[in-house]
């Protein structure tokens, strides 16, 4: 067993040296809009792969195996795996398939601790194992989008096998023509590989895995004190599961989140710097213009309250009631009565619609196109029945306190702005943000932030 582990640990090694220096070449999305430090929520961490390849006990460390002429078999796996973070996930793995081999030239048989001679076996196995995996390189420095993946991986499984071997009938010591038996043992899986990211949702794999048993008769002839290990090189495919809108995690470069974070936030201070400088700049002409201007604007000949300057009625009598261009107001009205306008259910039911199908773009106060047909309706209840409405936007607290005021804000003043384009009366709604101040459920957990991201509408 100690022999095995020193060769696990240099092929570790050597998969672990080829990560580090082969440059990765990136030409697909890696979740750029992601924000860093967004948790896992933000991400699709879970993936699902299917392989096939060359289990054998020859094909590069050999084991102890006396049979020196493997003949090729098929082998097949399953896996399912969890990204826990950008570099590591855990992997839980199903292999299954048939070993052979036989014996040929010098060596005419196999011969086993108690002297029994052997000239062929077969060995189907099925195995399952929990197995930790390390990207290796993921984040590439030189280029925004990463496509090619070096992983190690290890763990620690068992491994049911059923060796079926053919005795040597010559000689001193003839045996029976074949035996088989069924046993199992834990196995220790060693390897690593290299992913292909050919699209969001799939990733071309080829790897490589040494499975070391602590047991000595994988391939059916026992030759205590050593211990068997068989090697599985495969290629398969790997899918991504969840949200087609989320990025994988195991592809996204943070190098490029956070890059893209300081660029936004750089061109939102600059911006804010210039419509300053632009609004000084005017403050400073008018009240040029203003002091230019004053001595015209202060006569007033009728006493109407509006200066000559701005007078379309001048010489209006005394006592007359004028509008701002000093005309006399018309005679008002006597006032109606109030027809009083009650809330149905059927009313609440619209409103309820409404705040049920709105959607915003990320982090951004523009609506959704899906949202604009309930949106609507709440218009039309506004126009016809007069009602008045309260929107109040909230956020989750993700991100600084201003920021989330400002964002809630600018949603609940966004929805005010459709609603008054549809006809609605704008002095009849109230737009107010509230930020992160008023959560409806934990800010802990993903769908916690989700429900506390939202628009209240009160109809009166």
């Amino acid at each position: 067993m100690k022999t095995n582990l020193k060769k696990a640990a240099l092929m570790v090694t050597g998969v672990l040296l080829g990560g580090s220096v082969f440059a990765q070449t990136n030409d697909a999305g890696s979740g750029d809009a992601i924000k860093p430090f967004s948790g896992a929520g933000a991400y699709n961490t879970w993936s699902i792969g299917i392989n096939g390849g060359l289990p054998s006990l020859n094909l590069l460390t050999g084991g102890h195996n006396g049979f020196n002429h493997w003949q090729p078999t098929a082998g097949y796996g399953l896996s399912i795996r969890d990204q826990v973070v950008h570099s590591f996930g855990i992997s839980l793995d199903y292999n299954g398939g048939m070993v052979k081999g036989d014996v040929s030239g010098s060596l005419p048989y196999v011969t086993n601790n108690l002297g029994n001679r052997y000239t062929a076996f077969s060995t189907k196995f099925n195995q399952v194992s929990l197995n930790g995996v390390l990207n290796v390189a993921t984040v590439d420095y030189l280029r925004r989008k990463n496509a090619v993946q070096f992983y190690l991986n290890g763990g620690l499984g068992v491994v049911y096998y059923t060796p079926t071997v053919t005795g040597y009938n010559g000689g001193d010591f003839p045996t029976t023509a074949s035996s088989s038996f069924k046993s199992s043992a834990l196995v220790m899986p060693i390897g690593g590989g290299v992913k292909f990211r050919l699209s969001d949702a799939v990733a071309l794999n080829f790897g490589y895995t040494e499975n070391f048993i602590d047991a000595n008769s994988f391939n059916g002839v026992s030759q205590y004190p050593k211990t068997s290990h068989y090697s599985y090189g495969y290629g398969g495919l790997e899918f991504s599961l969840g949200a087609k809108s989320k990025p994988s995690l195991q592809w996204s470069n943070p190098i490029v989140g956070i890059q893209n974070e300081y660029m936004t936030e750089e061109r939102r201070l600059q911006n804010q710097i210039d419509a300053q400088k632009a609004a000084n700049d005017k403050l400073r002409s008018d009240l040029d213009a203003t002091n230019a201007n004053l001595a015209k604007f202060t006569t007033d000949s009728d006493g109407d309250g509006v200066p000559d300057f701005f007078d379309k009625c001048p010489g209006t009598p005394a006592g007359v009631k004028v509008d701002g261009a000093g005309c006399p107001l018309p005679v008002a009205e006597a006032p109606k009565p109030d027809v009083k306008v009650y809330v149905t259910e059927e009313d609440r039911k619209v409103v309820r619609d409404a705040i049920k199908n709105l959607e915003f773009d990320f982090g951004k106060a523009t609506i959704r196109a899906h949202s604009y047909a309930s949106l609507e309706r709440v218009a039309n209840l506004l126009v016809n029945k007069n009602f008045s409405l309260k929107l109040a936007g909230h956020t989750d607290n993700v991100g600084s306190n201003d920021a989330n005021l400002r964002l809630s804000k600018d949603r609940a003043e966004s929805v005010k702005s459709f609603l008054v384009s549809k006809g609605a009366n704008p002095s009849r709604i109230e737009a107010t943000g509230y930020g992160e101040t008023q959560p409806i459920a934990t800010n802990k957990t993903a769908k916690g932030r989700q429900a506390n991201r939202r628009v209240e509408f009160t109809l009166f």
